[in-house]
């Protein structure tokens, strides 16, 4: 069934909305994936923050000119779905990654990868799925953060000990 042109609008300004605010993208082709098969990989998206739509390599052109993801126009190509991680650059790496270690869904094919304006063959998507979560990146940050002060205390602790052993004092 044919798309109206308000629909049409409609769809482009939908991704065009979700690829302006998008960290990554990775699009895969998904020919040969049965519907439940898409479906499961649909609800696993929702649930990890992934923006996930088959939308047609035209309308996709449109949607993504002006935004960090223009560079993706020219691997637009074949039946694709697009997804767009919405809260940390890795989660759609993840998701298809993921969903790509069933043997059953070995008949998606990533085709590339984008992120800061870039778009990286598919063999990046491992390395893009390596990126920490938002809660991983704020872990890391306030462990390297902690660490100077957890010396500062330990040298202080250090020489309280060492002055009140030498005053003769006991600190137990």
């Amino acid at each position: 069934m044919a798309l109206t042109l308000q629909e049409k609008k409609e769809i482009v300004s939908e991704v065009a909305a979700v690829a302006a605010s998008a960290y990554s993208a990775v699009a895969a082709e998904y020919r040969g994936l049965t519907v439940a098969q898409l479906t499961t990989l649909r609800q696993n998206a929702r649930k990890n923050g992934v923006y996930l739509r088959v939308v047609k390599n035209n309308l996709a052109r449109i949607a993504v000119k002006g935004t960090a993801f223009e560079c993706i126009q020219d691997g637009l190509v074949g039946p694709l779905v697009l997804a767009f991680s919405q809260e940390d650059p890795g989660s759609a790496a993840r998701l298809i990654k993921d969903f790509k270690k069933d043997k059953a869904n070995d008949k998606m094919e990533v085709k590339f990868v984008a992120i800061d304006g870039k778009m990286l063959p598919a063999a990046e998507l491992d390395r893009l799925a390596k990126l920490p979560t938002r809660d991983q990146a704020l872990a890391t940050l306030a462990a390297v953060l902690r660490a100077p002060l957890d010396k500062f205390a330990r040298t202080l602790a250090a020489l309280r000990d060492q002055k009140a052993e030498a005053a003769g004092i006991s600190l137990d």
